[in-house]
């Protein structure tokens, strides 16, 4: 079956792309595998003059890419451009730093030496979302290539383009055939890859349910994951915020690729004495957004990626306007084409509504009240995710304090929550597990190897297990 890639700003066709057969699929992991088998021995040095050529030609290709994405799935252009930086920003930080984070470590034994060494696995298999096309998958491709492993890539089915426009700029910086290659094949297609035995793990980003099944499909072949699934991130405002300051940067979080992002602020609980403060500005401030075509300078938020999941978002809004909850903005499907949702919010949000329980993957945001600062944290922690929290207060002592209490991967004090290449990203409980970036993700697909060395016989004095 072709792989169609429709712009969900028109609802249009913009092309359709022929799908990876089982014969190509076959193939492309028979010659990863025997590409990883001289990949692992390129010498560091190699892999990252190759992988800083790949940054700079994401840097010279960033507004032809923000314009793909557009079109794929209605990032805004300048949101676009941004992403592309960054993938090339990821490129440089593992060319520059893998070889150092991949040195063996000494460890002091009976032995004449000892050590761990860190060698790449093989062919990795990447599950990747289609709201940050070109991120999700590079800072997955940038530490796993610098590690000696190679990559094959199931892209969402509505970024096509985007997938095949990775392929080709592997290619044009000089990487070998079969490091990286992207095949256009079904979610349903995914077990028959996880399962051939040339294929060593896989890491996915998406939904909870996808990684829940690629979770258990790789546990029945005993293959590793890491999986950065959804989350309902919650950020605390404290009655001593800087309410200003809060109110932009959780308005800014919220609205993130039109709020189509896992770690995008969704639960906003504030300390009764701040509450009336801060809902009039984060109105205020979500109210003067713009809304439309991601082409256009200036918007802000564009439309939704599929008309079938602006639905689910609306369906989600009634939900909780049933529950109690109280619209204060937005909440309304617009007129005409595309898979447009108004920037929305929701206020006397509590627990077992839609918006408090469930991640809404669009703009909407869930204005939840706090009696005080233990009640703040309790309502955060009242979440099956774990993604991403952050805290507001001027008392730094006591953001810190809130933030080390949140339970989440990655907690943040007056900003908003962001993944960093030189830091850990992932989340616990519902919201997945294991680690990318900084020096934990590029660790996660490696054998980690204990090498042990006597200078001659010696007995034996140490028990079998």
């Amino acid at each position: 079956m072709d792989v169609a890639a429709i712009n969900p700003a028109t609802g249009r066709t913009v092309k359709i792309y022929p799908e990876t057969t089982p014969a190509e699929v076959t193939a492309a992991i028979e010659k990863a595998h025997q590409t990883w088998q001289s990949w692992r021995a390129t010498p560091f040095a190699e892999r990252a003059r190759l992988m800083k050529k790949c940054a700079g030609i994401l840097r010279g290709r960033k507004d032809e890419l923000a314009k793909l994405m557009a079109t794929e799935m209605g990032k805004p252009l300048k949101q676009g451009v941004a992403e592309a930086e960054k993938c090339a920003w990821v490129c440089d930080y593992y060319a520059d730093n893998a070889e150092t984070f991949l040195q063996p470590e000494d460890v002091k034994t009976e032995a004449t030496r000892s050590y761990v060494a860190f060698e790449p696995i093989g062919v990795v298999l990447a599950v990747m979302p289609w709201n940050f096309p070109l991120w999700q998958v590079y800072r997955f491709a940038a530490p796993g290539l610098m590690a000696g492993n190679v990559g094959l890539l199931k892209h969402a089915s509505n970024v096509p383009g985007s997938a095949l426009a990775i392929d080709e700029m592997f290619i044009e910086a000089g990487f070998p055939e079969g490091c990286f290659r992207t095949l256009l094949i079904s979610s349903a297609q995914v077990k028959s890859v996880i399962e051939h035995p040339l294929v060593r793990a896989a890491t996915l980003t998406g939904s909870t349910p996808a990684g829940s099944s690629v979770a258990s499909q790789a546990g029945r072949v005993l293959k590793k994951t890491v999986l950065e699934l959804g989350g309902s991130d919650a950020y605390v405002v404290l009655e001593d915020a800087d309410i200003e300051h809060a109110a932009q940067t959780c308005v800014a979080s919220r609205l993130i690729n039109s709020g189509q992002s896992c770690i995008a602020a969704k639960r906003f609980i504030v300390a009764s004495p701040a509450l009336r403060e801060f809902t009039d500005r984060f109105v205020a401030l979500m109210k003067a957004k713009k809304m439309g075509d991601p082409f256009a300078a200036g918007t802000d938020v564009g439309p939704l990626a599929r008309r079938d999941l602006r639905d689910k978002v609306h369906d989600q809004v009634v939900r909780s306007k049933e529950g109690g909850a109280k619209l204060l903005l937005g909440g309304e499907i617009p007129e005409g084409e595309g898979a447009y949702y108004p920037p929305t919010v929701l206020a006397q949000v509590k627990p077992g509504m839609a918006a408090f329980d469930e991640e809404i993957f669009g703009p909407v945001a869930a204005i939840i009240e706090a009696k005080d600062e233990k009640d703040a944290i309790a309502l955060a922690n009242t979440s099956t995710f774990g993604l991403g929290a952050a805290v507001f207060s001027k008392d730094i002592a006591r953001g810190e304090r809130v933030a080390r209490q949140l339970e989440a991967g990655s907690t943040f004090v007056n900003t908003f929550v962001a993944s960093d290449p030189r830091l850990p990203f992932g989340g616990i409980k519902e919201s997945g597990y294991g680690r990318e970036l900084g020096t934990f993700g590029i660790k996660e697909f490696v054998n980690i190897k204990t090498v042990y060395i006597k200078d001659g016989p010696h007995p034996v004095t140490m028990a079998n297990e």
